[in-house]
């Protein structure tokens, strides 16, 4: 059996394996690339989302918060929300990226009573790569990304999800696997020495596996506006569940917003 802290290598690598040759492909003979179709004109979206994060740390202040949107999509990149991706040529139903997102996964003292005394983990923006399959019944993806600036370490998704159309009405249910290797796990919930406080042991953290369930609903209110309501639950892994920093197995977020498409 792999070996846990291998998933993250395994997978990018499997991503380059097949992306970077047809690549290559493109580059050493781009007569090729004009026989293609005619690249897709630009589509642009600008709007506003809020979202409430439930999570899973101890007495955690949960805040609404807002965030601008802004849509772009060509043939070369696509760019929604947090999530930068550079389009890399196709493998008959594959599609492969080089993703950057950028994840708030960090907390601070002032969070939580429970967290004073504790120094701030950050969130960060996370490099990596990415494939996408479109089928018939059922799409999927997988993700594999490592950390940059202050966060710590990889986290590998899995995902399968279906849209459902019902008029003006588009329902997104998903299910997806996230492995986050002992960096992670260790950076946002471990208890270091200098943090160990009555109540609050020190605690090394270990590479985790959790699972969410979630439902996207998107309604074309008239043409080109949409709004969006994303519902998820995560259940949480148990290197994750025994940090003394949480007090739940699950955490949960809400997020509704509005888009405009030009």
């Amino acid at each position: 059996m792999t070996h846990p802290h291998t998933v993250f290598s395994l997978l990018f690598a499997a991503i380059l394996a097949v992306a970077l040759p047809a690549a290559q492909a493109q580059v050493l003979a781009p007569e090729l690339a004009a026989k293609e179709a005619s690249p897709a004109p630009s589509q642009w979206g600008l709007g506003l989302a809020v979202g409430l994060d439930r999570k899973a740390y101890r007495d955690y202040d949960n805040d609404v918060q807002a965030l601008p949107l802004l849509l772009f999509e060509n043939r070369y990149i696509s760019f929604f929300g947090t999530t930068l991706d550079a389009k890399l040529p196709s493998s008959g139903p594959l599609s492969f990226r080089l993703r950057a997102r950028y994840a708030n996964d960090g907390h601070e003292a002032k969070d939580s009573p429970y967290l004073a005394g504790m120094a701030e983990r950050k969130g960060g923006v996370w490099l990596g790569g990415a494939v996408l399959w479109r089928g018939g019944v059922v799409n999927a993806s997988a993700e594999a990304l490592a950390a940059t600036g202050d966060a710590e370490g990889k986290r590998v998704k899995l995902e399968l999800n279906r849209d459902f159309q019902v008029g003006a009405l588009t329902l997104t249910p998903r299910v997806a696997a996230n492995w986050q290797d002992k960096k992670f796990v260790d950076y946002y919930y471990g208890v270091r020495a200098a943090e160990v406080r009555a109540g609050r042991a020190a605690y090394t953290g270990d590479a985790a596996s959790n699972v969410e369930l979630g439902l996207r609903m998107g309604y074309a209110v008239a043409p080109r506006h949409n709004v969006f309501v994303d519902l998820s639950a995560t259940k949480l892994g148990g290197a994750i569940k025994d940090s003394p920093l949480v007090d739940r197995s699950n955490q949960g977020s809400v997020k509704a917003g509005y888009l405009y498409s030009f």
